[in-house]
């Protein structure tokens, strides 16, 4: 058979079909989803992949999910093979049975058939509000091991040739403490495949099969010569960043990650070697996670329009030693994974910053921070996990941002209205931390500050925070930003929490829980920060006087009411902070 031949004006309208038809998948499970962590923060993922399992487009989602779909499919395929039928609907999400990534991340996958004959499949994941185990949000640190984490389910078919297989609905209800929003985010997830299966087959019935699994196989060769083209402009070499998490509980102990990123040519290998044996706790990362997380953080330095398929991932080796925290063995405990990957990126970034300085921004406050709050009120269960965010760290050109998500996690903080309307808690403070941006030439992010007070009688709370003993890094010369914090009714008597909280902590009615994110890290040594930027952030409120004076050396005085620098003593006082000083433009 002769092979079609594809313009490039047709691969751009296909490929941008793909991107529009997993984007459509995203935006109705955001609108029909029940919960506030789905619907509000955004903590899921969709895809469209080939016959063969190959990501062909990903919705605008969580990158920490997609770069996982490859690992599923093909465990999915190989299992059922000869065993798919038009009309089934598998759900899974073990991250052992079934290549996921954790207990909470649920998993729906349509095979789309198109005369006879699997063409693709739309694929969601979905982090559910709750999947039982030890703690309300079964995101436990203090877990073991898998079996205290929730309910499992491995590669199943909840429709099979379109018969609904009821027994799981009933299964999963059973096992989770709020059945109504952990079914009705799943149900979201179902209508998202059977949309985006009726697109599918509108784009098949356009164009044909042959024509569209042609262009589907030069999506993926046109993203790997993309891809391939961006690796060898790095220069060629071997880059190492070692970074840690705290450790776990009261007594933490830091656990390593080490990173070796070796560039040749145009091909990259990413080798966790020395990285931390896995645990007895819930952060194991299973080896999808981290390949998501690698492939997100050489995503970020791509200076083109590299195509989010599986295509742009072949250049790439990705090295992770069996029995660590990035590929654990069964049947370690990994529900709060989460700040593993995050950890991976930011470790990885460190390495690119030496290939790369310019296309790297320093260290952010780590990813999201995972507060669950559970309990009953009025009589009924509640169950809220927020995914707090963000505060990236300075840039070559620009100050850090806040109010954004981390690059692993493109989510949302929920909005107050909504946490308030839904669950007994009343949001008492929601600001950004002032001196709290590491200092340099440009300023990292400032960290946000977040107070929840409880109006059930009772609650348990867990949390999953990282950043306090190894704060957020700056790169050229710039300082790191303040540390995380976690405190219980701020005052006189207050408790300081772990960052990683091996068990829960029981709430009472009036007690409060303050989260302080860590402040990005600086660019640039902060001697070179312009004056005028200082008084700026003085005037905003974001850099006290004193912080003024003490991390970049400008003076700054009260005039009338009025901020403004003190020209001769900025100068005198920079000059005795180096001995390469040389005072700014003022």
């Amino acid at each position: 058979m002769t092979k079609p031949t594809i313009s490039p004006f047709l691969l751009e309208i296909v490929k941008n079909a793909l991107d529009t038809i997993a984007d459509e998948l995203a935006l109705i499970v955001m609108r029909t989803a029940y919960s506030s962590i789905v619907r509000d923060a955004m903590d899921y993922s969709t895809a469209i992949c080939d016959a063969d399992g190959n990501t062909l487009a990903q919705g605008l989602t969580t990158p920490l999910h997609l770069g996982s779909f490859f690992d599923a499919m093909q465990n999915l395929i190989r299992v059922y093979a000869g065993r798919i039928n038009d009309g089934d609907l598998f759900i899974f999400n073990d991250p052992y049975l079934a290549a996921g990534q954790h207990l909470p991340d649920i998993y729906i996958v349509r095979p789309i058939f198109v005369a006879g004959r699997i063409e693709g499949w739309a694929t969601t994941v979905g982090h559910q509000n709750d999947v039982g185990g030890l703690v309300p949000g079964s995101n436990a640190l203090g877990s073991v091991d898998i079996f205290q984490e929730g309910l499992r389910l491995p590669l199943l078919k909840l429709h099979d040739a379109g018969r609904e297989n009821a027994a799981i609905w009933d299964i999963i209800a059973a096992n989770v403490r709020v059945p109504e929003k952990v079914v009705g985010d799943v149900k979201a997830q179902v209508a998202a495949c059977y949309v985006g299966e009726r697109e599918m087959r509108s784009l098949f019935a356009r164009y044909g099969s042959d024509l569209l699994r042609a262009c589907f196989a030069e999506i993926h060769d046109y993203a790997e010569r993309l891809a391939r083209a961006e690796f060898s402009d790095i220069p060629d070499g071997v880059y190492r960043f070692a970074n840690a998490i705290d450790g776990l509980g009261e007594h933490p102990e830091p656990i390593p990650f080490q990173v070796a990123l070796t560039v040749r040519g145009s091909e990259i290998t990413v080798d966790w070697t020395g990285t931390a044996a896995q645990v007895k706790a819930g952060i194991n990362a299973p080896v999808p996670f981290t390949k998501a997380a690698v492939y997100a953080a050489l995503r970020s330095v791509m200076t083109s329009e590299v195509p989010n398929c599986q295509g742009f991932t072949r250049p790439i080796t990705i090295i992770a030693p069996p029995g660590t925290v990035a590929n654990p063995l069964s049947p370690a405990a990994c529900g709060a994974r989460g700040i593993t990957g995050f950890r991976m990126i930011d470790c990885l970034l460190g390495a690119l910053a030496q290939a790369v300085p310019d296309r790297v921004t320093a260290d952010g406050q780590g990813g999201s921070t995972l507060p669950s709050f559970g309990g009953y009120h009025a009589g009924r269960p509640f169950v809220f996990v927020e995914t707090m965010m963000g505060t990236w760290g300075a840039a070559a050109t620009h100050d850090g941002q806040e109010g954004v998500a981390h690059m692993g996690a493109n989510q949302s903080n929920v909005p107050i209205e909504m946490i308030e309307q839904e669950y007994p808690l009343r949001v008492e403070q929601y600001a950004i931390l002032p001196d709290s941006g590491g200092p340099g030439r440009f300023r990292g992010g400032q960290g946000i500050v977040r107070d929840f007070c409880l109006l059930a009688d009772e609650a348990t709370l867990t949390i999953r925070s990282d950043k306090r003993r190894f704060p957020p890094y700056g790169l050229q010369g710039g300082s790191s930003g303040t540390p995380s914090w976690n405190i219980i009714n701020p005052g006189p008597h207050q408790v300081i929490l772990p960052v990683l909280t091996m068990h829960p902590t029981t709430l009472h009615k009036g007690d409060v829980y303050r989260h302080i994110m860590a402040g990005g890290g600086g660019f640039g040594p902060p001697w070179q920060r312009d004056p005028a930027l200082v008084l700026r952030d003085a005037r905003l409120g974001r850099v006290s006087p004193q912080h003024a004076r003490e991390a970049y050396g400008v003076v700054i005085i009260t005039e009338e009411n009025a901020f403004a620098i003190d020209v001769d003593a900025t100068a005198a006082l920079r000059a005795t902070l180096s001995p390469i000083m040389r005072p700014s433009s003022i």
